[in-house]
């Protein structure tokens, strides 16, 4: 939570300049508390896994947080039980009266496709539209990293050469963003892809900028300059075991794939799991909801829209 200090103390003006974050007094006095909505779209095949490693980052804040659980209608999941997913989610046809504070649009495995050409692509366009009006911060994750930048700019992704598979250096690029706040000069973030954007894209529109990349995974952390659009190459809600179940799985079918880079000890599966990423993970996922904390409109029916 947020320091409260009176506006004219000098430490007000010298916390804020390094990016330390404070209420002042007034401000503080007036706040109403409320659950923040947080709505998850989950496209992964395996939605318990998914979303309880995004659960796991959001619940670790003092703040009160009401998840909402969303599915594409137009896309049958063969992986879960159909009952669990009329139990627990929703869709995007159920809630687009509503207004959220953020949203969560995950990876899903259909890298190989071109974005038009997955089934349930024209609903995840109304979905990411709808989002510019009616959610204040949205946050896109791996290949929904990709297909928000496509959607929103236009921007392409790439076949990589071979699957870029591990855990790998990131270096933050502005340490005085919201997002990074707190963070060291180098983190570690998961991978599992075969896709990448290029950088040269990114920079190319000037309405995005690159908080953090990684030499070996390129732009890691991206957001728009209003800051009410994240798109995160990477997984850093994965656990412990996220990447040796995928490598064991690969193995078992007889699939040519790499050890993970800079997952296991000494890079040997046989000296187990040496985890060096959770703590930035956290972190990131604290500051992000402590920005939509303080920014969104306490009566959501005034949120503002995008352009």
């Amino acid at each position: 939570m947020p320091i409260l200090i009176p506006r004219g103390l000098p430490a007000y003006r010298t916390l804020k300049n390094e990016n330390i974050f404070v209420m002042h007094e007034r401000r503080g006095s007036r706040q109403d508390i409320r659950p923040l909505r947080i709505a998850i779209v989950n496209l992964m095949p395996t939605k318990q896994v998914t979303e309880t490693q995004l659960a796991r980052m959001l619940a670790n804040t003092p703040l009160q947080v009401q998840l909402f659980l969303l599915r594409m209608e137009s896309h049958f999941s063969t992986h879960v039980d159909e009952s669990y997913m009329r139990t627990f989610y929703t869709t995007f046809e159920e809630i687009k009266s509503q207004k959220f504070d953020g949203m969560i649009i995950t990876g899903a495995p259909v890298e190989f496709y071109d974005f038009e050409d997955v089934d349930y692509w024209d609903e995840l366009s109304d979905l990411m539209d709808y989002s510019k009006k009616n959610v204040f911060s949205t946050l896109h994750v791996c290949w929904g990293a990709q297909a928000g930048l496509y959607h929103h700019y236009e921007i392409k992704k790439y076949e990589l050469p071979q699957k870029l598979f591990g855990v790998f250096p990131h270096r933050v690029l502005d340490k005085k963003s919201e997002f990074t706040r707190g963070f060291d000069d180098v983190f570690y973030v998961p991978h599992s892809r075969h896709t990448q954007i290029r950088k040269e894209d990114v920079l190319a529109e000037p309405d995005l900028k690159i908080l953090a990349e990684s030499e070996e995974a390129g732009p890691h952390i991206i957001c728009s300059r209003n800051k009410r659009m994240l798109f995160i190459q990477g997984h850093m809600e994965y656990d412990r075991d996220t990447l040796r179940l995928e490598y064991e799985r690969d193995l078992g079918k007889g699939l040519p794939i790499a050890v993970p880079a800079n997952y296991f000890k000494n890079d040997d599966p046989t000296q187990g799991v040496e985890v060096r990423w959770t703590g930035h993970a956290n972190l990131f996922f604290a500051n992000w909801l402590n920005y939509v904390y303080q920014e969104t409109p306490f009566d959501l029916e005034r949120l503002p829209e995008l352009d």
